[in-house]
This record gives C-alpha cells, sequence and structure tokens, in this order.
C-alpha cells in the first residue's frame, strides 16, 4: 500500500513538473510570438445587440425592430457592435494511439504542448477556453472560461487523464461538440485522425464551428523502418502480431497504405475548408503554426 501511494505522488509530482515547464514555454511564445499573429487570424464570430435609434435613409430594413417602431410610431432599427471575444474549445484525442511515441515524444505531449500554446494566447487575447477530452466517447468537458487557474487546468487534465476505453469515435466527439457549444465557436481539434468514417461528421462540425484540424503524427507511422523481426501491439485494442520489417514488399504496402490515407484526409479538409497543419513528434511545430495564422490574418485583411 506504501509502495503504490509512493508511485502515485511520483506520478503527480511529474505531471505538475510537466505542467510548470509548459507553462513557463507557452506563456514565453504566446507572449512573445503568437500573440498579435493570433488576435489577426481570429476575429470576433458576430455582432452584439447595442441600442436602438431612429431609422435613417439608408439604413437596411431588416435591422428595422417593429415592435420599438408600433410604440413609438416611427422606424427605429436595432443597432449593433463587433463582438470581440472569442469561444474557443481544444478538443483534444487521448485514445491508445494517441500516447504513442517513437522518438522523444508522445503524440499526447506534442499535442499539450500546442494546445498550451493556443490556450495562452487565447487568453492573452481575452477569449474564453474550453477543453474536450475524447477517445471513444468523451472523457472529460470543461467549458469556455477565462483566468489562469483554468487554463493551468486545462494542461494538466490533457496529460493526466486516462480513458477507459481507449479506441477513437472522431464522430462522437463531434457529435459531442454540436450538442454542447450553442454559441459559434473556434474549434481546435487535435489527433491523430486514426478513425474511419468520421468526416461526414467533421463536415457538419465545420459548419457550424470555425473548425481547424491539427494531425500529430510519428515519423514511424509514415515509413515502416527496417530493424528486422517486431512485435507489434495495437495500443487501442490491446492485439499483438509479430512482423518482418526487412520484408521490403510489407513495408512499401504499409507506406502505401499511410500515403493514401494522409491523400484522404487532406481532400475531406479541403472539401470542408478546414485549415490544417501536420505536427510531427520528431519537428518543431512552431514554423507550422506561424504558416497557419499568418495565412488566416491574410485572408481576413
Amino acid at each position: 500500500m506504501i509502495e503504490k501511494t509512493q508511485k502515485l505522488d511520483s506520478s503527480i509530482e511529474e505531471i505538475m513538473r510537466k505542467v510548470h515547464q509548459l507553462e513557463i514555454k507557452a506563456k514565453r511564445l504566446s507572449r512573445e510570438s503568437f500573440s498579435g499573429e493570433y488576435h489577426a487570424s481570429f476575429k470576433g464570430q458576430g455582432l452584439d445587440f447595442e441600442d436602438f435609434r431612429e431609422y435613417q435613409h439608408g439604413d437596411e430594413i431588416r435591422f428595422i425592430d417593429w415592435n420599438v417602431t408600433a410604440r413609438a410610431q416611427t422606424p427605429y432599427i436595432r443597432t449593433f457592435r463587433e463582438e470581440r471575444e472569442l469561444n474557443v474549445l481544444v478538443a483534444v484525442d487521448i485514445s491508445g494511439s494517441f500516447d504513442y511515441g517513437s522518438v522523444h515524444y508522445s503524440k499526447r505531449e506534442i499535442a499539450a504542448e500546442i494546445a498550451a500554446v493556443l490556450t495562452f494566447s487565447a487568453k492573452h487575447n481575452g477569449d474564453k477556453v474550453g477543453l474536450l477530452l475524447f477517445a471513444h466517447d468523451t472523457v472529460l468537458y470543461l467549458a469556455p472560461a477565462k483566468g489562469s487557474h483554468h487554463s493551468l487546468r486545462i494542461i494538466r487534465e490533457i496529460l493526466a487523464t486516462n480513458a477507459e476505453d481507449k479506441t477513437t469515435n472522431l464522430s462522437s466527439a463531434c457529435d459531442f461538440i454540436l450538442r454542447t457549444l450553442k454559441r459559434k465557436s473556434l474549434v481546435f481539434l487535435l489527433s491523430d485522425f486514426v478513425d474511419e468514417e468520421f468526416h461526414k461528421k467533421l463536415g457538419t462540425l465545420s459548419q457550424k464551428h470555425e473548425t481547424i484540424a491539427i494531425r500529430v503524427f510519428d515519423p514511424v507511422e509514415q515509413e515502416l523502418p527496417d530493424v528486422g523481426m517486431v512485435n507489434l501491439t495495437d495500443p487501442e485494442t490491446g492485439q499483438d502480431r509479430m512482423i518482418n520489417t526487412s520484408n521490403s514488399a510489407l513495408r512499401e504496402s504499409y507506406n502505401e497504405r499511410n500515403r493514401a490515407r494522409n491523400e484522404w484526409l487532406k481532400r475531406s479538409f479541403a472539401k470542408y475548408k478546414i485549415d490544417h497543419i501536420e505536427a510531427a513528434t520528431d519537428q518543431d511545430y512552431l514554423p507550422l503554426l506561424h504558416q497557419l495564422f499568418k495565412n488566416r490574418s491574410s485572408r481576413h485583411a
């Protein structure tokens, strides 16, 4: 019992150490590198009602408020101000496949870094940020809110929360977002997108909310290395399979299947007009985020 408690305390300490390191790094990056770019890339999602005033020549008839007009016996219109505050949701895949990493970091750890940068960039912009963690089902949902404690909890939960069913169900995650977010929001979807038949739900999500896909992958998932006989374990089902990676035909079949899947994903994102980036666990993701923000701000200019 004592040994189990010591291991738990050690695990908590390790997570808190990672949270602290991520906080320092993400705050610096969001302040020095992304604050202005984020603000230029992601603008308010609509108009807020401000007041009534008398109708003037040239005003749009669709803004006339007929109830006020009837009471005042003269035409009145509704006036609006641009809504600056964004509603942001960071949705992170915590399925079994997302815990894999063949180099220094797992896909989940890279996703946590990216999510931290996005969270603090949104915080500096005065936006509310929420979190969705999902695998086969919704594992955790934090409604969009402000504050430093809330931002730190987002990072901590991404690193520490685990799913009982580690299979991936992106359609279920999209359904949850559609049911839960009533206000038009900005959704960052971080996943390896190792799932089937989810593209239609993703398309529906992108129609209601501004959706950005961030695919995190490991280099081994792109090209199978020639390392002889290896035992592969499916991290989501737990099934084992022994394969001979020295078999060139097997490697080419594996690589071709991955290339075809990646092209299908890109076509799906393009079809639904979803901005996306692809972040590898062995590469710097910062230039990708810079390019994403740059492309979006140039379209909004």
